[in-house]
């Protein structure tokens, strides 16, 4: 039975419809994250799990039991948001004992569970001081560990590395995603970071104008997107109109001529598709050169190389359209002149075909 269960929420404000028909069920411990562009919903569906928003329709359970008219602390939900939210005028320590000291926790029990969970989140040294003698990192994990502090059954949180500079929000996404693992505690991420959702997340639910779009691991939601959106949401794509011309062999004529996909395909013949393809699957061949098996040859010109660091991003002109490959930057990396002719392969296992 899952531990948590959303279905068929939906919320309006004013005469906007901000999330539609949405549902989700999570399992005990597992993390999952809400993705999408500003404005999809994604913070909505959060605030309306914590009770700080009430569902205009549908259902919200918590291991078997009904949210229905049941207030945040209710609940028993522990909450990280972007913008910190601590008390100014508390000690770290007296913000991490805030929510047990609401709940009537011991006074020793308190301080024992206090330094339990600012060494947890590495803060032990930094107990005496007050939250605008530390870092935004920092501030965030006093954050964290208010939230957990009080053994909340369920973990939310918005962005809340949003605010901060990259490099610190790498590190504490992976001890955010470390400590929700050594507890074990059921979480419900928002982000518009795909970076953010890819890398923590056990599933990814992508969102867009109020609705699931597609809900998978996340390299289901990567490798295999489910709908145009979510293709062109994820990561960096090629995208390639198509019509089918025999679905029983998988051949189509493309705006990059005739292509095979050497499979029976989902559509029917005649029918309006679009091919995805990722950078990374494709690869470069000299002209004539022989290809792999299985791989689809595209005669292209070189027209410019960008340097990303680890990734070197080709752009090779098929016609009128321009696609990228992506090679790993070597030493040994030899690419051909610009403006010069060249075959761009990809395996046809990995196209991935959209309805229009």
């Amino acid at each position: 039975m899952p531990f948590i269960t959303l279905t068929d929420l939906q919320k309006s404000f004013a005469n906007t419809r901000v999330v539609k028909d949405f549902s989700l069920t999570l399992e005990k411990g597992e993390f999952v994250s809400l993705l999408g562009p500003s404005g999809c919903g994604k913070t909505t569906v959060l605030r309306m799990v914590a009770g700080f928003e009430t569902e205009d329709r549908g259902e919200i359970r918590i291991d078997g039991q009904s949210m229905a008219g049941l207030g945040p602390r209710q609940r028993k939900i522990g909450m990280v948001f972007q913008s910190y939210a601590l008390f100014p005028n508390l000690t770290v320590a007296e913000n991490v004992a805030f929510g047990l000291r609401v709940a009537g926790v011991a006074r020793d029990e308190t301080s024992r569970r206090v330094d339990e969970m600012l060494e947890m989140v590495g803060l032990s040294g930094f107990a005496a001081r007050y939250p605008w003698q530390l870092s935004g990192g920092q501030q965030q994990r006093v954050a964290l560990a208010r939230a957990i502090a009080p053994r909340p059954r369920v973990l939310l949180l918005d962005e809340p590395l949003s605010a901060l500079d990259a490099k610190i929000r790498v590190a504490l996404r992976s001890e955010i995603r470390a400590i929700q693992r050594a507890l074990g505690i059921t979480t419900l991420f928002v982000t518009h970071d795909q970076e953010e959702a890819l890398g923590m997340s056990d599933r990814v639910v992508v969102m867009h104008d109020g609705r699931a779009e597609q809900i998978g691991t996340p390299a289901a939601v990567y490798d295999t997107p489910a709908t145009r959106f979510v293709a062109g949401f994820i990561g960096t794509l090629n995208l390639v109109e198509a019509q089918v011309a025999d679905a029983s062999t998988g051949r189509l004529t493309s705006s990059l001529g005739p292509v095979s996909l050497d499979r029976v395909i989902p559509a029917r013949d005649g029918q309006s598709v679009t091919l995805a393809i990722r950078p990374q699957a494709m690869d470069l061949h000299a002209t004539g050169a022989a290809l792999p098996s299985g791989h689809i040859a595209l005669p292209a010109i070189l027209q410019n190389v960008e340097f990303l660091g680890s990734i070197l991003r080709i752009q090779a002109q098929i016609g009128p359209q321009t696609l990228l490959v992506d090679r790993f930057n070597r030493d040994t990396t030899n690419l051909p002149a610009l403006g010069q002719m060249l075959n761009l392969s990809v395996a046809a296992k990995d196209v991935v075909l959209l309805n229009a």
